[in-house]
């Protein structure tokens, strides 16, 4: 094409070390979904309602990660904290700014599933003596998972997509790993369309498994 020459052997040759960052890719996509999602359960809850220092704190919480640009997140978390002396490795830095960013955006998608919940469901778990900590737990939240599979998995890919940014601070993950590899070789093209193509079915990756978990899960 156009003259170029491609030479995939030295995208075969990496594949350990994009092996690697694929890994670090998947850990960090995972635990920051995770993380997220048990930080934005009572951050719903406390947007759900009017009033009270809870649902200003979540509002601040909330509006931040949605109106801030996730890479300026990953810096403050890495050069703002380790300018006043908490430096922390890029790996954390990273999972950190994408579980805020994430527990932000699924707070409110977690909102949506809430008000989709008729509240006398948690009216009645409470008169069966469950406290309210349970009876979001138990009765609420699995209802409200059913509303919010296509967003939470939407959600999900987005964390899985924004690991890239890691490469910025040195985090050798899958994009990281690919740079590190084209700036040996000077293969840019051949590297890039390979971690492309990874990124695509990791992605799908991600859309499959989340729903067949969340069925599984909701049959149970």
């Amino acid at each position: 094409m156009f003259g170029y020459t491609f030479y995939w052997s030295l995208v075969w040759d990496a594949i350990p070390q994009l092996a690697a960052g694929i890994w670090l890719t998947v850990q960090i996509a995972v635990l920051s979904v995770l993380f997220g999602t048990l930080l934005a359960m009572p951050l719903s809850v406390a947007r759900q309602n009017a009033k009270g220092i809870a649902n200003a704190l979540s509002a601040t919480w909330i509006e931040t990660a949605r109106n801030t640009p996730t890479v300026f997140q990953v810096y403050v978390m890495y050069f703002g904290v380790g300018a006043i002396g908490l430096n922390i490795s890029s790996y954390a830095a990273v999972l950190i700014a994408l579980t805020f960013n994430n527990a932000g955006y699924l707070a409110e998608i977690f909102r949506g599933g809430l008000a989709a919940v008729p509240a006398q469901q948690l009216r009645a778990a409470r008169s069966l003596g469950m406290t309210q900590v349970q009876a979001y737990r138990k009765v609420v939240f699995p209802q409200v998972f059913r509303h919010v599979i296509l967003p939470f998995t939407n959600q999900a890919v987005w964390a899985l997509l924004n690991s890239s940014l890691g490469m910025l601070i040195g985090l050798k993950e899958l994009s990281g790993a690919a740079n590190a590899a084209q700036s040996v070789s000077f293969r840019s093209f051949e590297f890039f369309i390979v971690t492309a193509a990874i990124y695509y079915v990791l992605a799908k990756g991600v859309e499959f498994g989340s729903r067949l978990v969340f069925r599984r899960a909701l049959r149970a």
